[in-house]
């Protein structure tokens, strides 16, 4: 039996092209910061009170920048948040 060639990438998956996702995740951070969230400013996820702390670059996994460009802590935690969640205190 031979060894089995390996190509660099995992079977079923993929591959990303990080340039542009990147670019998607970039744009979904300056809209955040355009619309008043900025790091320290105090907001509200849902009626929980909370401040930005940081801007969600992730490109892999289930929380991407691109949809949860904010990361938000709170009393209950810190957490990933989409622009649709949160509002300026």
């Amino acid at each position: 039996m031979a060894a089995k060639e390996r190509n660099g990438r995992r079977p079923g998956k993929l591959p990303q092209d990080s340039d542009r996702s990147g670019r998607v995740i970039g744009s979904a951070v300056n809209v955040a910061i355009n619309r008043g969230f900025v790091v320290g400013r105090e907001v509200l996820v849902g009626s929980i009170p909370g401040i930005v702390v940081g801007y969600n670059i992730a490109s892999f996994g289930l929380f991407v920048g691109s949809a949860y460009p904010l990361v938000v802590r709170t009393a209950l935690g810190v957490t990933k948040c989409g622009m649709d969640e949160v509002s300026l205190a």
